[in-house]
């Protein structure tokens, strides 16, 4: 015998029972499968992954060989949408939108002048804009670095 389940009251079970070659699902979308065979190779596969799925999951197995339990923590990382734009009071606005974890704004040329803002969502995801004014620089072009665990972006805008 072979269960998945995660660690909520209504949450997903998949199990196999090895003696009737039997697979049930429980609470399961279309999402949630056995990655391979459960006969083979019992591993789970949740494809494609949402926000929704992280969390914590339990594999039991049970056999002729004793019962063993195995712990799994999922974290979905999702990463930013960039834009980079700028306003007639020469300001310059560099947004990582709807990403998890938040990402990192920096800027090129570095500035002690920059501020950020901060949106929390209510699924989980961070929108982070960061600003800087140019109004007495020499530079012709301003670039904006963004750094997150899935993705590292440069943007550039030409200030002439």
């Amino acid at each position: 015998l072979v269960t998945w389940k995660r660690t909520c009251s209504t949450c997903c079970i998949l199990a196999y029972r090895s003696d009737h070659n039997e697979t049930r699902k429980l609470n399961c979308s279309q999402r949630v499968m056995w990655k391979y065979s459960p006969v083979s190779d019992p591993a789970l596969r949740i494809y494609p992954v949402h926000l929704g799925d992280e969390g914590n999951y339990t594999c039991e197995i049970a056999s002729s060989a004793g019962n063993f339990i195995f712990f799994s923590s999922l974290t979905v990382i999702v990463p930013p949408t960039v834009t980079l734009t700028y306003d007639k009071n020469r300001v310059a606005a560099c947004q990582a939108s709807a990403s998890k974890p938040a990402a990192d704004i920096s800027w090129v040329p570095a500035s002690n002048h920059s501020s950020e803002e901060e949106v929390h969502h209510p699924n989980g995801t961070v929108t982070r804009v960061s600003y800087i004014g140019w109004v007495n620089s020499s530079f012709s072009t301003v670039t904006c670095l963004v750094t997150h665990p899935a993705t590292n972006l440069t943007l550039s805008l030409d200030l002439s």
